[in-house]
Parts: structure tokens; sequence; C-alpha cells
């Protein structure tokens, strides 16, 4: 691979402004989210030679706030004996003024078969945060338990009370998705518990369930988790693969962790295998893949594909998880383009001629008397839409794009007022409905400039904010 070049960009037209991407070549799965030394860190799967997926290396990224980004040279490059094949999906932990990587090897029996492969799990370590030196005697854990199939990775690493433990996607031998669960002293030496939990029927709870992430939030032990295979309903499940949480209570004595059935997190059609971190002020700070594996990608023809969303808070609430846009997003403000009131009735223009803005509107229910109220964002050089409605007598959700033809579902609970928080880059959509009840993210391709327009069959009024937001956010290396 030292004979490789990393592909160029040859044209900057979908680049995004305020999201986390890679100078070039394709990244997806975010990887390694921590706090280490003053500095939030984030390493994500990346091939930089190309724009498609090719043998997963760690890129890196680090920042003091969570938005102004600057990129770090490659963290982790596969081709040692434990990682033939590439560095796959892993977290990050902190010991003795050390950053520590656990991730998973990916190995081919042949490299002409990429489908017959084996997978361990390996360590890194680093005391500057930025040079890292893979541990002399990896693999940590060289094998999957017995009744495994060869489908084992994505380690994610904590500690409770003095020991670690590391959770690791997982299939039985009958194709059901898991959890495993191993503990440690040392983060070198791990011994198996057993797995926490498992699918109760592939089409159900999925096949295999990739990047598993185990949290507490308020009380609730949470298990957020990408499952393969759960099959598609009329208004749920519709991505190739889903994104989600079971929470329940974890027992680390048995070990089981008694759940409540699957949630959908993320109601779009761009999301997927997030990752979580612990702030220093104690939130839980969540980061995603801005995609999806069978969306269509066309910055592959401009030398890269792919980018992180933005960083959201998970707080639990109504029984449920909400995604905020962390309180730092503010700093992206830099001019405040309106503030008032509109009537519904003029089919308002909210925003205009911004390809950076977060849009913010207020809708109070009671006073509405319409049956339906439509956001629409259209771009000036195309007939190219996405409209979301809302329906006020099922309040449902209901987002269309014209560029594809799945339509995304999502239900809200009674509410007083409807509120819509919208964050517009280039080539990026992520709407978050009261608070973040509801999310919906879209990896959007705007070809002009994109305006805002209110439809309503209702006479009535709706507040709102629009400011233009920074660009430039991310220093390349």
């Amino acid at each position: 691979m030292a004979d490789l070049t990393p592909i160029k960009l040859t044209n900057e037209r979908y680049r995004l402004d305020y999201h986390l991407q890679a100078p070039s070549g394709w990244i997806n799965d975010p990887n390694g989210f921590c706090y280490f030394k003053g500095y939030y860190h984030m390493f994500y799967q990346y091939y930089p030679y190309g724009a498609q997926w090719g043998p997963m290396h760690w890129g890196h990224a680090r920042s003091k706030d969570l938005i102004n980004w600057q990129t770090l040279p490659i963290a982790l490059t596969p081709g040692d004996a434990e990682d033939r094949s590439g560095c796959f999906s892993g977290s990050a932990i902190v010991k003795d003024d050390t950053l520590y990587l656990i991730y998973t090897g990916h190995n081919c029996y042949d490299d002409s078969d990429p489908d017959r492969y084996w997978q361990n799990q390996n360590l890194a370590y680093s005391t500057d945060g930025i040079h890292f030196t893979k541990y002399e005697h990896n693999p940590i854990i060289a094998t999957p338990p017995t009744d495994n199939t060869q489908e084992f990775r994505d380690p994610k690493v904590w500690e409770h009370d003095g020991a670690y433990y590391v959770v690791l996607g997982s299939q039985t031998k009958e194709h059901l998705g898991r959890v495993l669960l191993y503990k440690s002293t040392d983060l070198r030496s791990w011994d198996y518990l057993g797995p926490l939990t498992q699918s109760k029927q592939a089409d159900l709870e999925g096949y295999m369930w990739e990047c598993p992430d185990i949290f507490r939030l308020n009380g609730q032990d949470i298990l957020l988790t990408s499952p393969q295979g759960i099959v598609a309903q009329k208004e749920q499940y519709l991505n190739l693969h889903q994104t989600g949480y079971f929470v329940g209570q974890l027992d680390y004595q048995t070990p089981k962790l008694m759940r409540s059935d699957f949630h959908e997190l993320d109601a779009g059609h761009d999301f997927y295998a997030p990752q979580t971190m612990l702030a220093p002020d104690g939130r839980r700070i969540m980061i995603g893949w801005l995609a999806m594996w069978e969306s269509e990608m066309p910055e592959q023809a401009d030398g890269w594909a792919g980018a992180l969303t933005i960083p959201r808070e998970l707080v639990w609430r109504n029984n449920q998880i909400y995604m905020q846009p962390i309180q730092e997003m503010k700093q992206l403000r830099q001019k405040q383009l309106a503030k008032q009131t509109w009537d519904l009735a003029d089919t308002p223009f909210i925003c205009q001629g911004q390809s950076t803005a977060e849009v913010n509107l207020t809708l109070d229910l009671k006073q509405f008397a319409g049956q339906e109220f439509t956001i629409q964002l259209q771009d000036d050089q195309s007939t190219a839409q996405v409209e979301l409605t809302y329906t006020r007598a099922d309040n449902k959700l209901v987002l269309r794009r014209s560029d594809r033809p799945d339509v995304r579902f999502a239900s809200l609970h009674e509410q007083d007022l409807l509120q819509l928080q919208i964050f517009i880059d280039k080539s990026s959509l992520e709407i978050f409905i009261n608070e973040g009840a509801v999310v919906f993210t879209e990896r959007y391709y705007f070809k002009g400039q994109p305006s805002v327009q209110l439809k309503s069959d209702a006479v009535g009024q709706i507040d709102g904010t629009v400011y233009q937001l920074a660009n430039d956010v991310v220093q390349y290396h």
C-alpha cells in the first residue's frame, strides 16, 4: 500500500461546509469517539486511495469544541498479520494517560474471494493522541465463541467499577444477531462472559448486529446497534439496514441485558452506525455516518464519498431517546437572516439562496385549524425537492424526495406545538422535530441554492428564525 497515492478531489460542488469529512476518498462508520488531553477525537472508516469502499484504514480528526475540526494523519493502516485486509470499526478509551484504540482486524482467506474471511480484535495505543502503535501481542481476542459465525466485529469498550468491558457485534450459527460481552483488568487480556442478548427472530430483529454501543442514560441502560436483515414494514425499517436501540437494565453478574423491543432511532434515508461518547460535562453525545449503503453517492465522481452527521446530544424523556443538536452548534450562526411571524396563507418563503443555513420554526397547533402543514425545500436550478408534511389528524410526518421513490414516515405524540430545527448544508439535510423526538437525516444533493417554503390548507401563523451558518470549519492536512 506504500506505493499507492491518495485520490484527489476534482470538484467541490457537493462538499459539506460544517460536517466532518475526509480530505478525499471514502469514509463510513465513525470510530473511537472520545476525549483525550483537551481534544475530542473522532476516527472513521477510511479508504484514502479511492472514492469507493476498500481496505479500511482509520482516518482521524480532533476538535476543541466538536465544531471546528483538524484532520490528522491516518491512525491505523491495515496490512499486518492480524489486520491484513482491513482495520474495521472499533472504539477508544483513556487509561493511565494513554489513548487506547480497540478495533477489528479483517482478514480474507483469499483476496480473490472477499466473502471468505475471519475477524479478530486488536489494540493500538498513543501517548500524544496523534501517533499510534499497534500492540505487539495482537490479537487481544483471537477468535469468536464456538457457537458464532465469522461475523465478529465492532468492539465498544467502557469502564465500570474498576474493570473494563467490551461488547462485540456478532451472529449465532443460526444466523441471529447478538452482542457478546468480554471483561478485562488491563485492556490486553480478555475473558469471555457470554452473550448479553440476541435477536428473537431474524426478520424482526436482524440476522447480524453491527456497531453495538452500551451506555446509561437517565437510569436506563441503552443498547444502540445497527441490525441487518429486519424486514421492511409499511412505515418502518425501510432502509437497507436499520439503526436503533433496546432499553432495559444490564446485569453485569449474569450477564444479561433485560431489554425492550427494538426502536428505530432516525426516520431518514441516510443514517447508520452511530457511536456515542460521554463528554467531560456528562452529556452523552452521538455522531453517525451520514449515508446508507444503498444510497447513490454522486460525489464519488469527484474523488470522495461520505460524511459524518452533526454531533447530537442524547436525552431520555417520555420513554424514548431524543436526539438534539449539541449546544455548540450555535457557534456556527454567522448572521440572523430572519426573525418574524409568517402567515401560512401566503405560502411564504422562509429562506432563499443559502447553501448553509439553520431554520427554526414553531407552529402553535392549538391555533392550527387546518389538516396539513408542509415544508418544502427546493433549489433554484432544478425541480428537485424535499417535502415534509405533518398531518394533524394522526400526528404523522411524511418525508418525500423527488429524486427517489421511497417515502419515510414518523409519528409524534400528541403535542401543542410543532417545532422544527432544520440544518441545511450543501448536500445534506438534518431535520429535528419537537426537540429531537423525531429526526430525519438526509443526504440530499442540491444543484443550486436551496429555498424553504411553507404550504398549508390553514389560515394561521408560524414563528421562525433563520441563520446563515459558517463554512470551512474543517482544516485538512
